[in-house]
């Protein structure tokens, strides 16, 4: 049996429970994907979206849902070994991927020098859009896990004073008839990484030149990260209840809320209740 054969195998069989059927669950829950779809499989080269293009492939291949996809690299300036390294992940991994390139780094250092995170991550949202509408594609799928929503959840309530989080769908307000997918929504960071280790695969970062420097390491998501962690070791199911938190909001017992344009305040709240006696 290929090498390819066995990692997938390892995802359907050894990994079932933890990664397949969470990631079975996250399409079904939240209607992720559809029959007709085509989908641009965003690959940045790390572990989470290697293993999205892996499981999606499963479900195109083995699933009631007929599928069509589109495994995208984009080079946002990596160095030549980062892009080598995909390359063999993706011989690895038996997918067929096309990269194109961009000059978002070069850009980000060059005019945001104090934010260069937000900048790049704007850019690239902007450039994958691009991308799929010119392959036709009607959903981008991203690699984005478990770890990351909760992580998102407490990065706005702790620095952005607001309760946000991410969401396992985006309609784009900008490109007609394109939506953004998370189909590892449900599936836990912890998993990912022990599936890559038992498959002996080995990946990149962000390659970046800012994630390499000391101040990196003060980032505020790797502080809610590091936090995230302790909670765990006071109780295990912590992560589970943050994640629980966003679908239990109960709207009698907020001091406001926004939505759209409107901003609603406890007043308001008060006096809508009264009303309603």
């Amino acid at each position: 049996m290929n090498d390819f054969k066995l990692i997938e195998k390892s995802i359907i069989k050894t990994y079932r429970k933890e990664i397949w059927a969470k990631f079975v669950k996250a399409c079904k829950d939240y209607n992720l994907v559809c029959d007709n779809d085509k989908i641009m499989v965003c690959i940045s080269g790390g572990k989470d979206s290697f293993l999205l293009a892996k499981l999606l492939e499963e479900l195109a291949r083995h699933g009631d849902t007929k599928i069509d996809l589109k495994y995208v690299v984009m080079d946002p300036g990596y160095e030549k070994d980062a892009i080598e390294k995909i390359k063999t992940n993706a011989r690895n991994l038996n997918l067929e991927i096309t990269i194109f390139q961009t000059d978002i780094f070069a850009v980000t250092k060059k005019i945001a020098k104090e934010n260069p995170c937000y900048m790049c991550a704007r850019m690239r949202r902007g450039y994958l859009y691009d991308k799929a509408m010119e392959l036709g594609c009607n959903k981008i799928a991203l690699g984005h896990h478990f770890d990351d929503v909760i992580e998102t959840t407490l990065l706005s309530m702790l620095y952005g004073a607001e309760i946000k989080t991410m969401v396992p769908k985006v309609t784009s307000s900008n490109f007609k008839g394109l939506e953004l997918i998370r189909p590892m929504f449900l599936i836990k960071e912890k998993d990912i990484i022990n599936w890559a280790k038992f498959n002996g695969l080995e990946f990149i970062n962000c390659a970046c030149e800012f994630t390499k420097r000391k101040e990196h390491d003060l980032g505020k998501r790797l502080e809610v990260k590091r936090l995230i962690e302790q909670f765990r070791k006071v109780d295990p199911n912590i992560d589970h209840n943050i994640f629980k938190s966003m679908e239990n909001v109960n709207l009698e017992c907020i001091l406001g809320y926004t939505y759209k344009d409107e901003k609603v305040n406890f007043d308001d709240l008060y006096a809508r209740k009264e009303d309603n006696k």
